[in-house]
C-alpha cells in the first residue's frame, strides 16, 4: 500500500507559477514510476506527465509541455510538478499517481496506476 498527498495547489494569475509535491509513504518510493493528472469541471481527468522510478525518463501532454516540468527526490519520497506560465486552462484538481516499476518505463494512462492522491485545487485566474 502506497499513501500520496498532494500539496502546493492554489490560486495563481496567468503567467504565474505554482510548484506541486506529492508526498508519499508505505513502500519504497524508488521503485513507482509517478504520474500526475488533472480534471478540470465538468470535463474527464487527463495525464499530464510522467517520471520513471529512477528519474531518469520524462514524458507530458502536449498541452504542457515547455511549461511544466516533472521531477522528483527519491530520498524524499515526494515527486513534484513545477508549473511555469500558467494558464486559465491550466484550472483543475491535479492528482498524483503511483504504480510499481522495476524498470525504466513510465506510463501515461489513468489504468496503469494503482495508487492516487487526493488531488490539489489549481486556479490560474485570467
Amino acid at each position: 500500500q502506497v499513501q500520496l498527498v498532494e500539496s502546493g495547489g492554489g490560486l495563481v494569475q496567468a503567467g504565474g507559477s505554482l510548484r506541486l509535491s506529492c508526498a508519499a509513504s508505505g513502500r519504497t518510493f524508488s521503485n513507482y514510476a509517478m504520474g500526475w493528472f488533472r480534471q478540470a469541471p465538468g470535463k474527464e481527468r487527463e495525464f499530464v506527465s510522467t517520471i520513471t522510478s529512477r528519474g531518469g525518463s520524462t514524458y507530458y501532454a502536449d498541452s504542457v509541455k515547455g511549461r511544466f516540468t516533472i521531477s522528483r527526490d527519491n530520498a524524499k519520497n515526494t515527486v513534484f510538478l513545477q508549473m511555469n506560465n500558467l494558464k486559465p486552462e491550466d484550472t483543475a484538481v491535479y492528482y498524483c499517481a503511483a504504480r510499481p516499476a522495476y524498470n525504466d518505463n513510465y506510463y501515461t494512462t489513468q489504468t496503469a496506476y494503482r495508487y492516487w492522491g487526493q488531488g490539489t485545487q489549481v486556479t490560474v485566474s485570467s
